[in-house]
């Protein structure tokens, strides 16, 4: 019981930030650069830039596995509660397989563009 209000709670603050982006009108917004500037500049992100990515792959896919988690445990102790123990097991192991998935994709993603930033900053040297 106590799950499920934490996770209405959540979409009920989740609906309340959507709305207020909604409100927010684009007419008095001004842009700093007149029409008819063209910014010449270098197209790939910068090593601080490409290191913050990484990192952010990394928590995305820690978010992403932990929801994985989750799931397969509140679809084990519904088994459970059914009386269903292997099916229970199979639900948790199916949760379980799903956050190993993805944190370890989003790892090896994250590493990478941590290492890709880092050399574009041993570069810089």
């Amino acid at each position: 019981m106590r799950f499920v209000f934490r996770v209405l709670c959540l979409l009920a603050v989740t609906c309340l930030f959507v709305v207020s982006g909604w409100s927010q009108s684009n007419s008095n917004r001004t842009t700093s650069d007149p029409e008819g500037t063209i910014r010449v500049g270098d197209k790939s992100p910068g090593p601080a830039k490409e290191i913050g990515r990484g990192g952010a792959d990394i928590g995305k896919g820690v978010a992403r596995g932990t929801g994985d988690l989750a799931k397969g445990t509140a679809g084990g102790v519904n088994h459970l509660a059914h009386g269903d123990v292997g099916s229970a097991g199979a639900s948790v192991g199916r949760g379980v397989g799903g956050m190993g998935k993805n944190v370890g994709v989003a790892t090896a993603k994250g590493v990478g563009k941590i290492g890709k930033g880092v050399g574009g900053e041993f570069k810089k040297l």
